[in-house]
């Protein structure tokens, strides 16, 4: 078919041009209109206007009545019970870069204790406590700078850290997930 599909109230299909790469023939203004009924129906994956209060995600759904969580699905501006978030621990081994230095660490709490250390970026989590933070740091000890949790940037911890971040695009996000998953093992 040459043109839209979309019958009009004459019987007759649209018949406007249809858009370039639609999956579908139908024309621009079809098309658009499709979306908002998708968008309204199914919601629209985009970034959360902040956090998520429970889990600490940036991946949320917006709908026509607000914002959902797209991992624990909280409603954004709902009350979160802070018993719950409190009680939601998850360890991890975080690895931040400050210059050509990083530094392997650990904590349950990383949004404070990496608000509290300067660094450029936050290279990587991996899920673990303090025993996996001191295995890291013997794994790593010829590279260490003096006692510190710092050491040189060098190619088996940038390999080490490549491999934990292999399909993550933010660390972040996998640390919500690992949120998520605690709050829903507690039911």
């Amino acid at each position: 078919m040459d043109g839209c599909v979309i019958p009009l109230s004459t019987g007759l299909a649209c018949g406007e041009p249809v858009a370039s790469g639609a999956p579908i023939d139908l024309c621009h203004d079809h098309l658009l209109a499709a979306h908002d009924w998708v968008a309204g129906d199914a919601g629209v994956t985009d970034l959360l206007p902040s956090p998520c209060l429970a889990c600490g995600s940036r991946l949320g759904v917006r709908y026509p009545s607000g914002w959902m969580c797209a991992i624990c699905e909280w409603r954004v501006g709902a009350v979160v019970d802070q018993a719950d978030v409190i009680a939601v621990r998850v360890d991890v081994v975080y690895y931040l870069r400050f210059r050509d230095q990083i530094k392997i660490g650990t904590s349950a709490t990383p949004r404070h204790r990496l608000a509290a250390i300067r660094h450029d970026e936050l290279l990587a989590f991996e899920r673990g406590n303090r025993s996996l933070e001191q295995r890291r740091h013997a794994q790593f000890a010829a590279h260490r700078l003096g006692r510190s949790e710092w050491f040189e940037a060098h190619d088996e911890l940038l390999a080490h850290i490549d491999t934990l971040r292999r399909g993550v695009d933010d660390p972040w996000q996998l640390y919500a997930l690992w949120r998520s998953e605690q709050l829903a093992l507690r039911g």
